[in-house]
């Protein structure tokens, strides 16, 4: 089991951070909040989570156990994996998906990629008391997204190596979309502002 990795940032990319530990760069799925706290040449600690299928063995990787513990939470819930775990923590801080949990906020779990009404109304049921109680003073669920997507959005294009410059231009081509919608993905957002910059290049 492979607790955590530590080293220097060799690459960033949309949904991967490459992480150079004893010269080998180990590659890490993990989520847009994750990824803009991440920069090239810099040194950097991820909790890790390893997922191993018949066809592939991958690495999860969280800024922090508390992330990783409710990533492995989730899972433990019928029809859910990694990718839809990913999903969810790249929506919700895990205070602010243990605050739809102890609610029972259906709206919140919805506003991720991948998850109905049905499919909000049973994780509810599964994991309502096995997330625990909010360990801090966090806004509520899906608020984090709503209010600072542009700084996630312009730190994660700044750590993927484009210039601040370019990084306001692509957060301001994609601010319609992210004003459209209550509960910016910045996930999706991300993927958006890359294909514009891609387009201008």
């Amino acid at each position: 089991m492979i607790a955590f990795v530590s080293g220097p940032v060799a690459a960033l990319a949309p949904d991967t951070a490459v992480v150079e530990v004893g010269g080998i760069g180990m590659a890490l799925q993990c989520t847009p909040n994750t990824l803009a706290e991440l920069r090239i040449g810099q040194h950097a600690k991820l909790a890790t989570s390893l997922v191993v299928r018949e066809d592939s063995l991958t690495l999860y990787g969280f800024a922090d156990d508390d992330e990783k513990q409710v990533f492995e939470l989730l899972q433990t819930a019928n029809g859910v994996g990694p990718r839809l775990a990913q999903a969810v923590l790249s929506v919700h801080t895990p205070d602010a998906l243990r605050r739809a949990f102890a609610s029972g906020d259906e709206k919140a779990l919805t506003a991720v990629p991948g998850i109905g009404k049905k499919g909000a109304q049973k994780l509810l049921i599964e994991l309502k008391d096995r997330l625990g109680a909010p360990v801090g003073n966090a806004p509520s669920a899906g608020a984090p997204a709503a209010s600072g997507w542009r700084d996630q959005l312009h730190a994660a294009l700044v750590g993927l190596g484009y210039a601040p410059r370019e990084a306001d231009e692509a957060v301001s081509a994609v601010a319609p979309q992210a004003e459209a919608s209550e509960k910016p993905n910045v996930g999706a957002l991300l993927k958006a502002a890359l294909q514009t910059l891609n387009r201008a290049r």
